[in-house]
């Protein structure tokens, strides 16, 4: 009888529903022995998006909370902490709340979605209105906690201050319910912070945030402790203004640097478990890389979906899953700031797989983030769009781009901010695309050496000095995507083989025939010469002829780095004689 595998959990962090309904579980149950053996009153672990925290922050509630199944946490490690579990498990009120839904197109709006995030936790615990240890004036505060606006019943009622208040006055009411402290768990903090920081009303979530923590977390004598996730770590002048009893655990701790991400070593016990061992290789150069604390790790959410697909088709390649659940404006961005100096020399270095040596700050604000080029490194570093290979110095790390996944991001994003650079500047656009179409070779290489110093070289360190010019025409084609009425290809099929690009201009019957060579040691006027006789060896003109093109350019270019030389020789065509 053939076994029925467990299903993948695609998109499912709730931690019950999945041990429950059967779906594959990567066991990180021992991050609450860890936890409970060392716990702090508030401990915040900050992640990448995408790292398993909101799965975790799941396990702990179904773990900790009063009317806990223990079933679900059977073979599983934590269940052979025995002390652990006769202690913590199922004996504690929580209070678990996401706040990555908290946002809006104004404060309004957000602190509304906050209500509501708050209000659907406090109707968890109805039966508060039939306690009789509460007394009349403390229902009444749980009532105002789930009080339904009248005028938009999709809505809480809640004011202002009773939402700063609500997780203290939902933790007391709790406690004074069972005689026991409260958890507290807030997954996702800082989402509200960031979508306030671009909708422009960044201060008054501050506000609020620091007003809700301020009491749940610094002055609230019903908390036996609490637990939090989110991206970065804000500085404390920020948020946790006088929290003193905040422990934070960043990507560069090495506690708990295994809980967050699959290791090498689970990534093998998956594809092992559905038969696609063969696949590691892949999913090791796309999802792998990423560093925390002492531990390489692989991005589940990578590794799951790219399995899920592969299950369904065994030829299944390889694609960006990670990039498709945020716009990536940190790379854009950054790419839009690096100017012309040392900042797109070390982009440029990143791509090709290389390393650069930054100061990191990990007690940013979001409304500095973009400030300065240094902090955008730091908010590239701590969001998993780069990783460290080795800590330097005190602040000092050496950073890298994880894996092909990432760099494809940063090679999309360059590609983008290049096309808008060509539009920008519609002049020198069109007087390179009329040298190029009267043969001007002068005139081209002058406005080509420009878009070379303009551009982002997307370069590869492990390339072979024979295909490194596919970068030159993939630089060229970027070009002349831009241009109505000029249909250009890449490998195009022609004569004995393929040049690297042509061009057709048919309502001015104009073709031409652009072929790159990589100069080696700079020698552009032998690059060009090997250029020209390729194209007349393997006959490249013969499909711009058969198609009745009447003036047909060849250009030989050669380029090195930055610089390059353009030749071309004209040939006129007649297509009756």
């Amino acid at each position: 009888m053939i076994e029925k595998k467990k299903k993948l959990p695609m998109g499912i962090d709730d931690f019950s529903k999945i041990r429950k309904e059967g779906f594959y579980y990567v066991d990180k149950t021992a991050m609450i022995r860890d936890l409970l053996n060392e716990w702090g009153e508030v401990t915040l672990f900050t992640r990448p998006r995408r790292f398993g925290k909101s799965l975790n922050m799941s396990m702990l509630k179904a773990f900790l909370e009063i009317g806990c199944d223990e079933s679900i946490f059977e073979g599983l490690e934590i269940s052979r902490e025995k002390e652990l579990c006769e202690k913590y498990m199922g004996k504690f009120p929580v209070i678990s709340v996401s706040l990555k839904s908290v946002m809006g197109a104004d404060y309004e709006t957000a602190s509304s979605v906050m209500r509501t995030v708050i209000g659907n936790e406090a109707m968890r615990f109805q039966f508060l209105l039939e306690d009789d240890r509460l007394t009349e004036r403390e229902k009444s505060l749980y009532r105002q906690l789930i009080e339904i606006d009248s005028e938009d019943s999709g809505s809480f009622k809640m004011s202002e201050t009773v939402l700063l208040g609500s997780l203290k006055t939902l933790s007391m009411l709790l406690q004074k319910h069972y005689g026991k402290k409260v958890i507290i768990l807030i997954d996702e903090y800082d989402v509200p912070l960031a979508k306030a920081e671009a909708r422009n009303y960044y201060r008054k979530m501050v506000d609020l945030i620091r007003g809700m923590f301020d009491q749940a977390l610094k002055t609230n004598e019903h908390l036996y402790f609490a637990v939090m996730t989110g991206c970065l770590r804000i500085a404390k002048e920020s948020i946790f203004t006088g929290l003193n009893n905040l422990n934070i655990l960043s990507i560069t701790n090495v506690r708990f640097d295994e809980y967050f991400g699959f290791t090498d070593r689970e990534v093998k016990e998956l594809l092992e478990y559905y038969q696609i061992e063969d696949k590691y290789g892949l999913i090791k150069e796309w999802y792998d890389g990423y560093h925390f604390g002492n531990i390489d790790v692989y991005c589940p959410w990578d590794v799951i979906s790219y399995c899920y697909e592969t299950l369904g088709n065994p030829n299944a390649v390889p694609r960006d899953y990670w990039s498709n659940t945020s716009g990536n404006d940190a790379v854009r961005r950054f790419i839009e700031k690096s100017g012309n100096g040392q900042t797109k020399s070390e982009i440029e270095a990143l791509v090709a797989g290389e390393t650069v040596i930054k100061e990191i700050h990990e007690d940013l604000t979001y409304d500095q983030l973009y400030d300065t080029i240094e902090n955008i490194w730091s908010m590239l570093f701590m969001t998993g769009y780069l990783t460290s290979r080795r800590q330097v110095d005190l602040n000092l790390y050496e950073l890298t781009i994880p894996n092909r996944e990432i760099r494809n991001i940063f090679t999309r994003q360059i590609t983008a901010y290049f096309n808008s650079l060509v539009r920008k500047n519609s002049e020198r656009f069109e007087n390179f695309c009329d040298a190029l179409k009267t043969g001007d070779a002068e005139k081209t290489e002058e406005l080509l050496i420009s878009y070379l110093y303009d551009s982002i070289a997307v370069r590869d360190s492990s390339t072979q000095k024979d295909k490194k010019e596919i970068l030159y025409h993939g630089l060229m084609i970027g070009i002349l995507a831009n241009k109505d009425g000029w249909k250009s290809q890449t490998n195009a099929d022609t004569g004995d083989g393929y040049c690297d690009v042509m061009v057709e201009i048919e309502r001015e019957d104009i073709g031409m025939i652009i072929e790159f060579k990589y100069a080696e040691g700079a020698r552009l006027a032998a690059g060009c010469r090997d250029a020209m006789a390729q194209i007349e060896r393997m006959d490249y003109t013969s499909r711009l002829k058969r198609e009745g093109y009447r003036t047909i350019y060849k250009y030989g270019i050669a380029c090195y780095k930055k610089r390059c030389r353009v030749v071309c020789e004209k040939e006129e065509y007649d297509p009756d004689a």
